[in-house]
């Protein structure tokens, strides 16, 4: 076995990658960024062992995110980018034992990175089937994807100047206990809602730098046609570059579009005063393989997703930032006030042609919390009268896979007194559908990016509170998620923390799930995967 992944929703039968990733990663790639997971939990052994304190080693609170967030699936496929990061996190890790004067060091603590050839063995040692024990190896590695996820809405929040200590406390904690071989079953169970409680925290965070920084999503219609400009596509979820590069674009005649999850972008009050912010140009995110080429124009990657190109033409587009990366694409790096200098893209668009248009008209979203909050009243009034029946939450990622047309299908099977609430890029699969409203309520409420299913919670628990109820499961709200990466791992731990239950999860239960942790979430949580459109709807109704 040359590698071994299963970290997605669309790992090879459902088991694992075993040559090559789904996604495209290699084998080279996969076991640079298990080394790169095992050198956090060394330094967050260091940090816990030695009683560092989070709040006075910043840069590594801001590389241990970034390295975690480079693992996320379709993040980065750079294996020079990935070494480099090893070397940063060693580097961190020796300056710490230095000052802590551990006389104690395990293996995580002390190895040494040589060569690349070095690393790789040393890598085939530490990986994800180095646990035995297959219980507690799922545990370690939902544990692990969890705090993937967290780590990057943690990053979003830091970009944004927004921090709390106590997250990167926990990451630390949670590393480090990763490689303690005197927890069982039952104390990393209660980790992962642990790593759900921080969730929540490290979403609610995400939330107060988004709106305090660009106001509360309001309701948008958006375009998805084009205009005869050049133009840029933003790709990824991170706002700030997004502002930077509208900032660098105005006055230049070139137009700026976003993709796939940078949709809910539109729906910020600051971003609409730039009249070159023209629209969302495509889909979710695996489509990009057809739409990037019609778009015709650059692409920058603030995150992930990335696929990789399938010609050189759609590769020289290509430009990354932050944790995201590809092999010889250009990565653009902040200088030290945060700023970043995107002026290679914007030359480069001025010598391309306009984008292909492949749809027209709008699409409307914008429904975070407070715009459901100011909306409270009517949604209220609709589900005493009984116009609305029941809420269901299809949030989450889309994917690849021909069994995710189940959600298209579950949402046009929908009864007309149902109202759809959503977030991340699962809404491609239904947002553009014509479902209709319930007086003057849309039937798709779109809260934005994945990060934002934190709204979703906030929405539930204030209807809890409005009808009195004093279980939030006691609401006519049924949960109805398609997942794909890690991310949606630390949505569904939040969604776990805070007692919701009878998740139901497709197109697969993820594959890191052993019989006996699968059965544990069954149930203690009630969750189930999906089944057919026809038996689900009856179920969730009934």
């Amino acid at each position: 076995m040359s590698m071994f992944c299963y970290q997605c929703q669309e790992t090879a039968k459902n088991t694992g990658c075993e040559i090559r990733g789904v996604c495209g990663k290699t084998e080279e790639v996969a076991k640079l960024q298990d080394l790169l997971i095992y050198s956090l939990k060394g330094l967050a052994q260091v940090v816990v062992k030695g009683n560092v304190d989070a709040a006075s080693i910043e840069k590594v609170n801001y590389e241990t995110l970034n390295s975690l967030f480079m693992t996320i699936t379709n993040a980065n496929f750079d294996a020079d980018a990935i070494e480099a990061q090893i070397k940063k996190i060693v580097a961190y890790r020796d300056e710490l034992v230095a000052k802590a004067a551990l006389s104690e060091l395990s293996d995580a603590m002390s190895f040494k990175v040589g060569s690349r050839e070095e690393m790789l063995e040393k890598a085939a040692g530490v990986g994800v089937l180095a646990t035995k024990n297959e219980d507690v190896r799922s545990l370690r590695e939902m544990i692990t994807y969890g705090l993937k996820g967290m780590a990057a809405y943690t990053e979003h929040a830091w970009n944004l100047g927004k921090e709390n200590v106590e997250i990167y406390a926990f990451i630390y904690e949670a590393l480090a206990a990763l490689l303690d071989d005197s927890l069982g079953a039952d104390e990393l169970v209660a980790l992962t809602l642990k790593t759900g409680e921080y969730g929540v925290k490290a979403m609610a965070l995400l939330d107060e730098a988004n709106t305090s920084k660009y106001g509360n999503p309001e309701l948008t219609q958006v375009n998805i046609g084009v205009r005869n400009n050049p133009a840029i596509l933003i790709s990824g979820h991170d706002l700030t570059d997004l502002e930077q590069l509208l900032e660098q674009t105005q006055g230049t005649g070139v137009d700026v579009y976003t993709h796939s999850e940078m949709l809910p972008a539109h729906y910020y009050p600051a971003f609409k005063k730039y009249d070159n912010f023209v629209g969302n140009y495509g889909n979710a995110w695996w489509k990009q393989i057809d739409e990037f080429e019609s778009f015709n124009g650059p692409i920058l990657f603030t995150t992930n997703c990335i696929v990789p190109p399938r010609n050189e033409e759609i590769r020289k587009r290509i430009f990354t930032t932050n944790s995201s990366g590809y092999p010889d694409c250009p990565h653009i790096v902040a200088d030290e006030n945060g700023k970043k200098d995107f002026s290679a893209i914007i030359e480069m668009a001025k010598t391309l042609p306009a984008p292909k248009e492949i749809e027209n008209g709008t699409i409307v979203g914008g429904f975070a919390h407070a715009q459901v909050f100011a909306l409270a009243d009517k949604v209220v009034d609709a589900v005493k009268s009984g116009a609305i029946k029941k809420f269901f939450v299809m949030a989450g990622c889309d994917g690849r896979m021909k069994e995710r047309e189940y959600f298209t299908n579950f949402a046009k099977a929908l009864p007309q007194d149902t109202v759809i609430l959503t977030a991340g890029c699962a809404k491609y699969r239904y947002n553009k559908l014509d479902l209709g409203d319930i007086g003057g309520i849309p039937r798709v409420l779109d809260a934005g990016q994945c990060n934002d299913s934190y709204s979703l919670a906030l929405i539930a628990l204030k209807l809890k509170e409005v009808f009195g109820l004093d279980d939030v499961n006691d609401l006519p709200i049924a949960y109805n998620i398609g997942w794909y990466e890690q991310k949606a791992v630390i949505v569904l731990l939040a969604l776990l923390f805070l007692g919701v239950k009878n998740i139901h999860l497709g197109p697969t239960l993820p594959g890191f799930l052993s019989p006996n942790v699968a059965n544990v979430l069954v149930e203690k949580f009630g969750i189930a995967k999906i089944g057919t459109v026809e038996e689900d709807i009856a179920a969730f109704m009934a």
